[in-house]
């Protein structure tokens, strides 16, 4: 098996309706089917949130076609736990953004590689980062 990706919430939606934001060599990884690619109840939260913010409407229809729309990109869902939610809260990194803590647990708790643009993951102790 190659290499467990947890997709950071904006490369999601890249991934469902901007794949060109994506650089090829990246894109040929997360479409690689000996690759996991799993997306986390943490950016199902993250959207509807945003949504419901008025801060993402273009994405309001995820909310009612999440699961079909993860299958799409090949991936599978990463369900929150209670150790994941302990971890965040713990964390010793002064980013403040809830989902990003969420999904920086998530990764160093479960050994995955996070796929991210998101200049603060850089440089987190033990964070398996794929950025770009």
């Amino acid at each position: 098996m190659g290499v467990s990706y947890l997709v950071d919430t904006h490369v999601f939606l890249w991934l469902l309706g901007e794949p060109h934001r994506v650089p090829e060599k990246m894109l040929r990884e997360l479409e690689n089917t000996q690759n996991r690619l799993l997306v986390s109840a943490a950016s199902a939260m993250e959207v509807a949130t945003k949504v419901r913010l008025g801060k993402l409407e273009p994405a309001r229809h995820l909310i009612e076609t999440w699961s079909a729309r993860v299958s799409d990109i090949g991936g599978d869902h990463l369900p929150l736990t209670t150790s994941h939610a302990l971890l965040a809260g713990s964390l010793a990194w002064p980013h403040r953004d809830p989902f990003d803590r969420m999904l920086v647990a998530q990764a160093l708790s479960d050994n995955l590689t996070l796929a991210s643009t998101d200049e603060a993951m850089q440089g987190l102790e033990g964070l398996t980062l794929r950025w770009w």
